[in-house]
């Protein structure tokens, strides 16, 4: 059950949001997680400052998870997502934030788990 939540400084195109998505569904196994239950937010043209300075070009991402996933994973997603974001979207590494989220308590189809 995770859910990624990226907010990126740039446009994004439809077609770039895409191929973002499915390489986000691909890494998230990196967490022993699976593709079937991942839910994906792109919101793109959003204002961020790092440092007092705003970004021309960086991102905040946010993966929230059902359970948890050892320290290395997280470190390796780290990783796999600033070189996702620098390909497709020319954002340096230095200008992406990613933050992990595990949980407990994760409610969908009327309940929880």
């Amino acid at each position: 059950m995770p859910f990624i939540d990226s907010r990126i400084t740039v446009p994004v195109a439809p077609t770039m949001k895409e191929e973002i998505k499915t390489a986000l569904g691909g890494l998230i196994t990196t967490l022993h997680k699976s593709e079937a239950y991942l839910m994906v937010s792109i919101q793109d043209n959003c204002d961020l400052w790092l440092g007092g300075k705003k970004l021309e070009k960086g991102a905040y991402v946010a993966v929230s998870l059902y359970g948890s996933a050892p320290a290395q994973a997280y470190d390796q997603l780290t990783g796999q997502i600033c070189a996702l974001l620098s390909d497709k979207l020319g954002i340096p590494g230095s200008a992406v934030y990613v933050t992990y989220h595990p949980l407990q308590d994760w409610g969908w189809n009327g309940s929880n788990f």
